[in-house]
């Protein structure tokens, strides 16, 4: 028997990037991260449509589940279709049971129109009672407006942002742009180039930095709150705690494990009833830090949201997963027929 925790939480996620693995190749083939949304990501989330938004999130949810994360603070982006994509995204997480904070990412990318719509999204889902932020892009694809109304409505109803601040030099200028908007409810994903720190909790993505060739984000320094997430790569919070062990430990050699835990440990601060939900891992050792980072492999065994056992012996118990895997094979063969 291994030993038990509460359930992880992923604290910065995109499920709808769940159906991307084995997507052709962009056209031209990126060099900055620029390029790498505009070659990648933005075809993509295009692209999107309802059946493909359910698929992505059963597979990204059911794979958080058979990592130890029951809970999963998401960011949403599908600009073809955006109106009821948050329920469909938390409905898909309970199906499989997860739980989800939803967000749309607001963005000017498509217009003032499609940025008026991703508002009304969050605000139409918020107000029917989801659990949620409001979501914004990204400071440099938002017009000055857009990011005041966004931050109007997530102070009137009650709830933080959830934004991409400063996660490559283009949008190195957020820190002057969200310093009077920004509050301590934010969720500020990556701020890696950020010149200042802001009001709120940065959530560090070590492994998706690295892909994209950003930089470090040197959460140590953060003044606040830090937690881990994904970026959209999986949600095994365990094999993230590794990397932001690694990548720390690369630029400080006294760095501490212990410390990087402590990321693990803060996700409970977003999601509070996820402390209540629990994991029985394949490893004795998941009480320390010190042994854990070292430990790779260590998986999920049985996992229970609330009263109820939604994973036994690896196994989940409220979807067929091979089901769900077909599925999701499916919808990702017509998303690549549109890229």
């Amino acid at each position: 028997m291994g030993d038990m925790t509460p359930g992880m939480v992923c604290g910065h996620h995109h499920l709808y990037s769940a159906l991307a693995r084995g997507m052709p190749a962009p056209p031209v083939r990126p060099t900055t991260f620029l390029e790498i949304l505009e070659q990648v990501w933005w075809r993509l989330d295009v692209a999107l449509d309802f059946d493909m938004i359910r698929a992505s999130a059963r597979l990204g949810a059911l794979e958080a589940l058979e990592s130890g994360t029951t809970a999963i603070v998401d960011h949403h982006e599908s600009p073809s279709a955006i109106e009821g994509s948050l329920d469909i995204i938390a409905e898909a997480c309970e199906e499989v049971g997860v739980r989800v904070v939803c967000a749309y990412g607001v963005t000017d990318r498509h217009g003032p129109d499609g940025a008026r719509r991703g508002l009304e999204e969050n605000e139409r889902f918020l107000r029917a009672g989801g659990r949620g932020m409001v979501g914004v892009h990204a400071a440099f694809t938002c017009r000055d407006a857009t990011l005041a109304a966004a931050a109007e409505l997530a102070a009137e109803l009650h709830v933080g942002a959830h934004i991409h601040v400063a996660e490559g030099v283009v949008d190195a200028g957020a820190g002057q742009r969200l310093a009077g908007l920004a509050a301590d409810d934010w969720v500020l994903a990556h701020g890696v180039h950020l010149d200042r720190p802001l009001p709120g909790t940065l959530a560090h993505n070590p492994r998706s930095n690295m892909n994209n060739s950003v930089g470090y984000a040197h959460p140590a320094a953060w003044p606040g709150r830090v937690v881990l997430g994904s970026d959209g790569i999986g949600a095994d919070m365990l094999e993230e705690f590794r990397l932001a062990y690694a990548r720390w430990r690369e630029a400080d050699v006294t760095s501490d494990p212990a410390r990087a835990w402590e990321w693990v440990q803060a996700g409970w601060d977003l999601v509070p009833e996820a402390r209540e939900d629990r994991v029985c891992w394949s490893y004795d050792g998941v009480d320390d830090p010190w042994r854990l980072v070292f430990t790779p492999g260590v998986r999920a065994r049985d996992v229970w949201v609330g009263e109820e056992q939604v994973l036994s012996s690896g196994r989940p118990t409220r979807v067929d997963p091979d089901e769900v895997r077909r599925h999701a094979a499916e919808q990702a063969g017509r998303l690549f027929a549109r890229l």
